[in-house]
């Protein structure tokens, strides 16, 4: 029979061919059409068998839910069964679906199915949300809705943990088989050294094109130890067949060189034909800019010719200061010949070539060691340079350091100064305000025994009562003018401008507010004047004056509220 989700499908085929089994749920794999828009749902068809039949669920409901799938899942879940659904039932509906390896059903409405293949679990699935119906019976232990999902089995995580076991294993034979193909050969191995071997390799030093090959196995010789008295001499002709090669390098060198400087040569003509057209082009530019000729293009075209002529003069330049690099290094090739020739002439060398290289060596080496000189001392004024910069940044890092340090003790000292003179004046109101309260006790004392005699004076002498009344008015005027006197005394001055400049603005801010004012509004109307006042020294200074401002409290409860008004007035005219 065909599958029942796609027919055709034989899930065999994989098994006897050894294809790996291809997901059919996978859209694009060609086994199954691409799945449709989410938004249109998905029609089931009635399934019918020998012993029940399947009726698809509501198209409309969504569809039933699945947990996580494990990996290498190959065993379902099947729930919702009918009571007397059998084995033989369960297996003839979902053997549709691929081989069964094995079905668990519980005594419960419910069973566990393991596929051959994982793909087999993907139909299964298909089948969630069915109802099952044995026969034509219309009992409801012969009905049921199926719920299939996916099961967590040990053998399923065992086979999929094997198989990727063996995949790793294949990966890494893989990797290795690559990088055995891209390692680089091993160089050949060096054969023993042997009276025949040096007579063969003693041809192939002579030969120009084996020349590199035997002086290896040579110099391997020669390393492993091979040379004692009986082939030293062997050993000798050999070494003097590798000098002899020496003349043929040097000439080889030579004919390079001569390459070198034609194909130099060669390259600085180019360059100078190529130069010259570089300034022809940029005279083209030059003169196109011209007022004769600039009047006559638009402004996309004097735009462009612009852009052009500015990118011509880039390379002009840049091709002008290769030429130039070039020009100069020739000199000091030539000057470098030249110094060489001179010590030549004076020494009256020979014209051998032994002797032309025993020179040339010389000379190089007292050009490196000059060079050597040179770039040590050059490394010592470096460093000399750096530890000076280094000294210099510190020291600069200290004085701001030491300025800044300094600028701090300087605030410091001062806010103690300014602290001191506060406490020194508080220190002397308040033994002012001692001596004051001394001398105020004393005078109450006289004034009362002064009282006392007067009194007794006027009983004694029967005066009136008018009279005493008007002693006691008088007493009480001296004291209040005592209290007074004592009051102005304990108020300070103003102790500067700025202050006395306050009291006048805040003066006339409470008089054109004859309800008065609290210090928030007070503080709002003096930030527009003085930002950097602040509520609580507006609050101070009218504490200072209570002749001029006094604090009153108004409203009942949650609107009561301190406001202060000017009160100078007031003392004038009771004055």
């Amino acid at each position: 029979t065909d599958s029942i989700c796609v027919p055709g499908f034989d899930p065999s085929l994989s098994m006897m061919t050894g294809i790996t089994p291809i997901n059919p749920m996978i859209p694009g794999m060609g086994l199954v059409p691409p799945p449709p828009p989410t938004d249109v749902p998905i029609v089931k068809e009635i399934i019918h068998c020998k012993s029940c039949t399947l009726f698809p669920p509501n198209p409309n409901l969504p569809p039933p839910s699945t947990r996580e799938r494990p990996p290498g899942c190959k065993t379902v879940f099947v729930g919702g069964l009918p009571e007397n659904a059998t084995e033989e039932i369960i297996q003839e509906v979902f053997e549709q679906c691929g081989d069964i390896t094995a079905i668990r059903k519980s005594k419960k409405n419910f069973c566990h199915i393991r596929f051959a293949e994982e793909f087999m679990v993907d139909k299964a699935i298909y089948l969630s949300g069915y109802r099952m119906r044995l026969g034509s019976s219309t009992d409801k232990k012969d009905s049921g809705r199926l719920h299939v999902d996916f099961a967590q089995a040990r053998d399923d995580f065992y086979e999929w943990e094997c198989k990727q076991r063996m995949l790793a294993r294949e990966e890494r034979h893989r990797r290795k088989m690559e990088e055995d193909r891209l390692r680089p050969p091993s160089p050949p191995a060096i054969m023993h050294y042997s009276e025949h071997e040096a007579a063969l390799l003693a041809e192939k030093l002579k030969d120009d094109s084996k020349f590199s090959e035997a002086i290896t196995v040579l110099l391997t010789w020669i390393e492993r130890g091979e040379v004692n008295r009986r082939s030293a001499n062997q050993f000798y002709s050999m070494v003097q067949s590798a000098n002899s090669h020496v003349r043929r390098l040097m000439n080889e060198k030579a004919a390079h060189e001569q390459e070198m400087e034609q194909a130099k040569e060669s390259f600085k003509n180019a360059l100078t034909g190529i130069l010259t057209q570089f300034e022809q082009i940029v005279a083209v530019f030059n003169a196109s800019t011209r007022q004769k000729a600039w009047d006559h293009f638009s402004k996309a075209q004097r735009k462009n010719i612009d852009i052009w002529r500015k990118h011509s003069e880039e390379l002009r330049n840049a091709h002008s200061e290769q030429l130039m690099g070039i020009r100069r290094e020739e000199e000091m090739e030539m000057s470098d010949d030249d110094s060489g020739d001179n010590p030549s002439k004076k020494l009256r060398v020979d014209d051998s070539a032994l002797a032309a290289q025993a020179y040339a060596l010389k000379e190089e080496n007292d050009s490196l060691r000059w060079q050597l000189d040179a770039y040590r001392n050059e490394v010592e004024l470096l460093k000399q340079e750096k530890g000076q910069l280094f000294r210099t940044e510190e020291s600069l890092t200290k004085d701001q350091q030491l300025q800044f340090l300094q600028q701090t003790m300087q605030s410091m000292q001062q806010q103690l100064l300014s602290i001191q003179e506060e406490l020194n004046n508080k220190k002397s109101e308040l033994e002012q305000a001692k001596e004051e309260q001394t001398h105020t006790q004393a005078m109450l004392k006289v004034l009362q025994e002064q009282l006392k005699s007067a009194k007794e004076l006027a009983e004694i002498n029967g005066h009136d009562e008018s009279q005493a009344n008007e002693i006691n008015v008088l007493t009480v005027a001296l004291v209040n003018q005592d209290r007074e006197k004592n009051s102005e005394k304990r108020s300070p001055g103003l102790k500067s401008e700025k202050e006395a400049l306050l009291i006048g603005i805040i003066s006339t801010f409470l008089h054109v507010h004859p309800f008065g004012a609290n210090i928030e509004y007070l503080w709002s109307y003096m930030q527009q004047l003085d930002s950097r006042i602040s509520a609580n020294e507006i609050e101070m200074l009218l504490m200072r004056l209570p002749r001029m401002f006094k604090q009153e409290f108004t409203g009942v409860g949650a609107t009561l509220e301190k406001r202060w008004k000017f009160c100078a007035f007031e003392g004038i005219k009771t004055v």
